[in-house]
């Protein structure tokens, strides 16, 4: 992922590490003091807020009330320093950033949780933060300041207060830029997911203008499920179908952890060591699933990207199609909001642009010959007949072919008179989109 700032780039590269027994403790204690802090933060202001609550109904004055406790990152902190020598005497133990990699997470969480209330922030109402579970949380610990550094054997990467801990795949291609002076690492994020942990470096690349192969071509690209994506030159690129593939592994890994002596919150029973093991296989089948999807969409984009000057994709109301109880687990594993994610910071680092198709573009029901709109195209029919020309070809294909011609023809009138042939504008990648939910048919 990325973003621009100015002439510059805001890019993550993301490393697997094999920690020794010692090293796997401390990122564990590190990740568990960010949460301590968390928690302590937030009953903090819990409290505050309740102790106010209680003031108003003796009729104070706000004047005469509590001070607040404010919620932005610098006065957490400053509650903190204070407290922690009481709370925390063991606060030595693990690096500041522990500490504020929690703090700062509060702090985002009121924020969110405040601009929603007061609709400053679009989307789903978001409630109030909650206490962390030892259990539930994701181990995870953020460091911005002190010996953050890849080291040049390749294989290790430094860490504040962690030292020298080695990763399990090769740093080469962050050390080359490190070396030529393109890229300033500017934090670290340590994070356990998929039964190991992983290295997220937030770096600022200097990245060279580039140009794609094809500089004059475009491309249209319609996904589906029976393909991931039909290009508009014909080429079809398969839906491997990960999760389909591991359900069975899946499946037995999770048998077997239910079958293990699990954490029982009521008892107090604390989970066995093969009830951990088991979690852990489950968790990699898990990993391995997502790993291979983000490897073939990161292909495709980059190839895409790469190879020509525009790239149009629709505006698909993905939300909505998820809905669809038989179709939301397929749609899910294609992952098409990532795909045009992908390519729209990919394009942009090549020189390219991704065009978003307007939502009411009938790209499957067009004839990419002479233009006609059909009234209805059911979803058994996969080859397009058009009743006003000779062209019969596959339904995707034709729809990428009308996703390439989509700029040219932007604007021109259609031959269907049922309403469907109105005036379209592309939609360049970042704009605006249609909010109210609305169901199209896959493919």
């Amino acid at each position: 992922m990325s973003d621009v700032v100015g002439g510059l780039v805001v890019q993550a590269y993301r490393f697997a590490l094999d920690p020794t027994p010692a090293q796997d403790r401390d990122l564990h204690r590190h990740a568990g003091a960010g949460r301590f802090a968390f928690n302590w933060a937030l009953a903090a202001v819990r409290a505050n807020l309740d102790q106010r609550a209680a003031e108003r109904t003796y009729g104070l004055t706000d004047p005469q009330l509590t001070p607040a406790l404010g919620w932005n990152l610098p006065a957490l902190r400053r509650a903190w320093n204070t407290a922690k020598a009481e709370v925390a005497p063991w606060w030595k133990q693990c690096s500041k950033e522990a500490y504020n990699t929690g703090l700062d997470g509060l702090a985002r969480a009121l924020g969110n949780w405040s601009a929603s209330r007061t609709g400053r922030r679009a989307g789903p109402r978001i409630g109030f933060p909650r206490f962390k579970s030892r259990r539930r949380a994701v181990p995870s610990v953020r460091f911005t300041t002190g010996t953050i550094r890849v080291e040049d054997t390749r294989h290790h990467v430094t860490l504040p207060r962690l030292g020298r801990i080695r990763t399990h795949e090769s740093t080469r291609k962050l050390a080359r830029r490190l070396h030529a002076g393109t890229a300033r690492i500017m934090s670290a994020t340590v994070r356990h997911t998929g039964g190991r942990w992983h290295v997220s470096f937030t770096v600022q690349v200097t990245r060279i203008p580039q140009r794609p192969q094809r500089p004059q071509q475009s491309v249209g690209v319609d996904v589906g499920l029976t393909h991931l994506a039909i290009l508009s030159t014909g080429h079809v690129v398969a839906n491997p179908r990960h999760l389909a593939a591991a359900s069975g592994r899946l499946r037995s890994a999770a048998r077997t952890l239910s079958r293990r002596q699990g954490p029982d919150r009521r008892t107090g029973q604390r989970p066995s060591r093969r009830w951990r093991q088991a979690r852990t296989r489950l968790a990699r089948t898990h990993a391995r699933v997502a790993n291979l999807r983000a490897d073939g969409l990161h292909k495709l984009t980059s190839t895409l990207a790469a190879t020509y000057d525009t790239v149009v994709v629709e505006d698909l109301n993905i939300a909505g199609m998820m809905a669809n109880a038989k179709l939301a687990r397929h749609i899910a594993e294609a992952g098409w909001a990532t795909l045009r994610r992908q390519l729209e910071y990919k394009t942009g680092w090549q020189g390219g642009r991704v065009v978003v198709a307007d939502r009411w573009f009938a790209s499957s029901k067009t004839c990419s010959s002479c233009g006609a709109v059909k009234p209805k195209l059911p979803l058994r029919e996969r080859t397009y007949t058009c009743r006003h020309c000779p062209l019969c070809l596959d339904r995707d294909l034709n729809a990428a072919v009308n996703l390439q011609q989509y700029v040219a023809r932007s604007g021109r009138e259609t031959l269907n008179g049922r309403g469907a042939d109105h005036k379209t504008t592309p939609v360049v990648a970042g704009g605006c989109e249609a909010t109210t939910p609305h169901h199209h048919p896959v493919g």
